[in-house]
């Protein structure tokens, strides 16, 4: 029996048939002079170019070379998801095959876990944005990364980076929460901050990537903030809604007594209104907290 590799990296591909090929051979040729041993499971998306064929044709040059073939297109998330759930390696790695992460740079991260046993995950943490949409995309980041902040606790250099190491004993049971899109990075960080496992950021360059972006700005803005929302609430609901009931008690509170020293103790409806919606968003927090807190997980 093949004994297991120490490393898995798992490397999405969806329409990189003019360069798939060159970022296979940077990761191998990198990995084989790392020492580790590894496995290198590149997964065709379901891609409508040449990629998967591109793949196949360069495999016997590569002997740690796995490749997977999805006959329907199910996200990056998707594709992350069930190489790390197939992978043998003790620690498993995402990464892109665009171009834009400098993957020669894995063993890195690698050594980080191996060296620390009290870190559980090493993030590339990108110190520039080549990204499409850059003057819409950077602010919109820093907006969302802020509230992820926010509701966390904790500071998050970069939320949504795609290159990373982790140990897959610890990841394990978050598996299950990833969605199938981009906003799987921000899913597998939050899971971690918010269950108390140690995070390692290492600042990474991140080039200009090869071919076209398959980034939408809107869509997948809007679906990494309500992912920010859905982590929070999943593993900690009283730090989304409690705040907003006290806010709307307090108001409620606040007016009533206005009303009454306005119109000799008559309480207006809206006023009423107020204040019970802040005691239901109050009791569906500490409900939320309660199914959160009895789940044993």
């Amino acid at each position: 029996m093949e004994e297991a590799p120490y490393v898995t990296i798992v490397l999405p591909c969806y329409n990189e048939q003019d360069h798939v090929v060159d970022e296979v051979e940077r990761i191998c040729r990198t990995m084989d002079s790392s020492g580790y041993t590894y496995e290198l499971v590149a997964v065709d998306d379901c891609s409508t170019d040449q990629t998967l064929a591109r793949l196949q044709e360069a495999a016997p040059r590569f002997p740690h070379l796995k490749i997977r073939a999805f006959h329907r297109n199910g996200g990056s998330g998707t594709v992350r998801r069930i190489g790390t759930q197939e992978a043998r390696g003790e620690i498993v790695v995402w990464t892109d095959a665009d171009m834009t992460y400098p993957n020669e740079r894995i063993p890195e991260l690698v050594q980080i876990l191996e060296k620390d046993p009290t870190v559980d995950q090493v993030v590339g943490a990108r110190t520039s944005e080549e990204g499409s949409h850059k003057i819409l995309r950077v602010p919109a980041k820093w907006v969302i990364r802020k509230i992820a902040e926010r509701l966390a606790g904790q500071k998050i250099p970069d939320l949504n980076s795609g290159m990373r190491a982790f140990r897959k004993s610890v990841a394990k049971p978050y598996l299950r929460l990833l969605p199938p899109g981009f906003s799987c990075v921000t899913t597998i960080t939050l899971s971690f901050l918010m269950n108390q496992h140690d995070i390692h950021y290492l600042p990474i360059e991140y080039a200009k990537r090869a071919g076209k972006s398959k980034f939408s700005f809107v869509s997948d803005a809007y679906r990494y903030i309500l992912q920010v929302l859905r982590m929070i609430m999943y593993f900690n609901p009283l730090k989304v809604l409690m705040p907003l009931a006290l806010w709307l008690i307090g108001i409620g509170f606040v007016k009533g007594v206005f009303d009454m020293v306005r119109d000799l103790f008559y309480i207006r409806a809206n006023t009423v209104m107020i204040f019970l919606t802040g005691l239901i968003i109050a009791s569906v927090a500490l409900l939320a907290d309660l199914i959160v807190r009895s789940r044993g997980e």
